[in-house]
């Protein structure tokens, strides 16, 4: 922002030029713009989720009040499924599992790299070209496959716990602590354990969290490698899964003699309850997204 200073007789004052607020007014506006067709979509939802199934099915366009009044008959066919209790549960066992294992590769991996040795150029080359190129999804099946994962939960959580990027970013989280203080706890006697989970992970703490939130993040929105790895597992089944299971079993409900309208809500009503989890717990890590996501994409 461009800023103009005036000398006056009270002393130097500094005062905004009329393009530095033309360019807050651009910016603010950007920011509701964004903001905006952020929380209307999420909005619709809402509200179509709490109204009458029939005069919503009959309403084109934007919901933005409860169509019909307050209705709340498409929550209770969802929960009234046991499943959707237990696909939670299993949700959060695979995001714990997720993130819990690729916190411990992610962090051993990023020590080794953080090391001066001869082979460090050649692991990172190979993290590098395992970002720009993969095998592919037959490949990755055949392998879980001949590992004998194939319908066993561990099918999602092992593959799925860490990356490349990851451990990159761990690895430049441990680059940025102090080498006089490595130095001096390693003088101390410490071997590679006490400084890596008492010296060195302390003080990267912040931008490890960054993996382990984006890990779990992942492992909350994943489906796809359960309908491949276990398709016949349902009880196995993450809650994205099962939700695009009921939401396609419900397509047909006007096939009916007597139609339960009720049904049409269903698809706003699993959309509400897979985002909300997300949605209250994400602004608790946003800060610290925001201060390190930048941190470990550039510094190494």
């Amino acid at each position: 922002m461009e800023k103009t200073v005036k000398r006056g007789r009270e002393g130097m004052v500094e005062s905004s030029s009329f393009a530095g607020h033309m360019a807050n007014v651009i910016l603010g506006l950007v920011l509701l713009l964004i903001a905006f067709c952020s929380i209307v979509p999420m909005w619709h939802v809402l509200m179509a989720s709490i109204s009458e199934g029939r005069d919503l099915f009959a309403k084109d366009g934007l919901v933005l009040l409860p169509v019909g009044g307050l209705n709340f008959e498409g929550y209770k066919l969802v929960f009234s499924d046991p499943s959707i209790l237990r696909s939670y549960a299993v949700t959060v066992f695979y995001v714990v599992g997720t993130a819990g294992l690729g916190l411990l590769l992610n962090v051993l991996g990023g020590y080794v790299l953080s090391q001066n040795s001869r082979l460090k150029p050649f692991f990172v080359a190979m993290l590098m070209f395992s970002m720009m190129f993969s095998g592919g999804l037959i490949p990755s099946y055949i392998v879980n496959s001949r590992l004998g994962l194939v319908g066993s939960p561990l099918a999602i959580i092992i593959p799925g716990c860490t990356n490349a990027m990851a451990v990159i970013m761990c690895m430049n989280a441990f680059l940025q602590v102090p080498r006089e203080t490595v130095e001096a706890a390693r003088m101390d006697g410490a071997g590679h354990l006490p400084l890596m989970f008492q010296v060195m992970l302390p003080q990267g703490k912040g931008l490890i969290m960054v993996t382990v939130i984006n890990s779990a993040l992942m492992a909350w929105n994943a489906w796809f490698e359960a309908s491949i790895y276990l398709p016949r597992q349902r009880k196995w089944w993450p809650l994205q899964l099962l939700i695009r299971d009921l939401t396609a079993k419900n397509q047909d409900f006007l096939n009916y003699a007597n139609p339960d309208y009720n049904r049409y809500l269903i698809q706003y009503v699993v959309i509400v309850i897979a985002t909300l989890p997300v949605l209250l717990t994400f602004p608790f890590f946003q800060k610290r997204l925001e201060d390190n996501m930048v941190v470990g994409a550039v510094k190494g």
